[in-house]
């Protein structure tokens, strides 16, 4: 991945995974990558990729299941 030097690496990995999420590479209810895994594929930081997790949850794309992962959030309902 080419980084952006003016943009912090946990909003460009964020963006990322949020593009995964919207096309369906990451659907609901799958677990996603744990911290490590992202520090690997990215070449990040742990305490970064911790951010891009926590930060996913903040808005709503993902949840967690403690001592399990975390995991994309059910798409919602469609109002009638």
């Amino acid at each position: 991945m080419r980084w952006e030097p003016e943009i912090p690496r946990w909003r460009q990995v964020y963006a990322v995974m949020t593009e995964r999420i919207d096309d369906g590479t990451y659907p609901p209810d799958e677990r996603l990558p744990s911290a490590m895994a992202i520090c690997d594929e990215f070449g990040i930081s742990q305490v970064t990729a911790k951010r891009v997790l926590t930060e996913l949850r903040a808005a709503g794309l993902a949840y967690m299941q403690p001592g399990i992962g975390t995991f994309v959030s059910p798409l919602p309902e469609p109002s009638s």
